[in-house]
């Protein structure tokens, strides 16, 4: 038998009735004296509440999950800063799931909802499928998507403007005079990246740039595919002034392919990246980025599930941030005294 005190050991020891001692450890009103008493012992005989049979009564588990692609993604991490605190005030711990952008791990954590091991979930997929949906749509807890889902779909959601993030950076490149821009993106079956390929096209077109394939590359959204992505690029198109990459890890690879190949930076070729994460302000030089407010997007994801736990059955509701251009010196050289 266990030894540990229980809420009829503590009841016994404070002359009290376990229903009293149940609504003092509960939070529930009851009289100053009795709680007084019961806190005394509860502390005495260090009395540490079952949190799991708490949650068995009240169907709540006081967790919230947030799955996401790469949880050392520095994006990531951005919104990991504002979630948890917002979460942390409201009572509720903050669960992580790293899905490595994998289709059927996404779907399994949508389907896991239904065990109630959290009790709302924030996340970001990068491709939205039709099984996304169906589990959407027969989700039992609130859901907050970050990044564009099909209008209708049943959650909340927080979605940035990336193209129009992307028609900043090819404006900016312009305006300094270069022409031959090119793109490194990524794959192009995710929502980033083909928002972004559109977006480039479009953004070239309103500046009566012409649309050569040549100037584009896709690889992958890390560091090490966009400097293989980059390096072809440049062995194709080595007359390119310019660099557009769909995110800052991807323009971190650029920056080391062209300082090894010789390429002066902005000089030669002028580098622009995307999320404007902490990377941009100590890469070298440091990057200019299209700011897509992570942590903005963190903190709205946030504060839209605690208001849909809140208000159970209410209207999905959209959130939309738009987009910033950060300019340094990969763009604009550095400042002279």
């Amino acid at each position: 038998m266990s030894d540990e005190p229980t809420i009829t050991t503590i009841a016994r020891r404070a002359g009290v009735s376990i229903a009293s001692v149940s609504r003092v450890l509960n939070g529930l009103p009851t009289r100053a004296e009795t709680e007084r008493r019961v806190m005394s012992v509860a502390r005495e005989l260090g009395y540490v509440p079952n949190s799991a049979a708490r949650s068995l009564k009240s169907r709540r588990s006081n967790q919230i999950g947030f799955a996401m692609a790469d949880i050392g993604n520095p994006v990531y991490l951005a919104m990991v800063r504002e979630i948890q605190p917002v979460l942390k005030a409201a009572g509720y711990r903050l669960v992580l799931h790293s899905t490595n952008a994998d289709v059927a791990d996404e779907i399994d954590v949508l389907r896991g909802l239904g065990e109630r091991y959290i009790d709302g979930l924030i996340m970001i997929p990068l491709r939205v499928t039709d099984g996304h949906l169906e589990m959407f749509a027969a989700a039992r807890a609130p859901i907050v998507v970050i990044g564009s889902v099909p209008e209708g779909t049943p959650v909340d959601n927080v979605r940035v403007d990336s193209r129009a993030g992307v028609r900043l950076a090819v404006q900016h490149l312009h305006g300094l005079g270069r022409r031959r821009i090119g793109f490194v993106n990524g794959p192009l079956d995710t929502v980033p990246g083909a928002a972004r390929s559109a977006a480039y096209a479009e953004a070239l077109e309103t500046l009566g740039l012409p649309y050569d394939r040549d100037l584009v590359e896709v690889g992958d959204f890390y560091r090490a595919d966009g400097a293989r992505a980059a390096a072809r690029l440049l062995e194709r198109v080595p007359d390119l002034d310019a660099l557009l990459c769909a995110n800052d890890l991807i323009a971190l690879g650029a920056l080391d392919v062209l300082r090894r190949a010789g390429r002066r930076v902005p000089e030669d070729v002028a580098v622009a990246g995307m999320d404007d994460t902490d990377l941009a302000t100590i890469a070298w030089p440091p990057l200019t980025s299209v700011s897509l407010g992570s942590a903005e997007r963190g903190r709205a994801a946030a504060e839209l599930l605690l208001d849909h736990l809140d208000r159970d059955g209410r209207a999905p509701r959209t959130v939309t941030v738009e987009p910033r251009l950060v300019t340094r010196a990969s763009t604009m050289g550095e400042e002279t005294p």
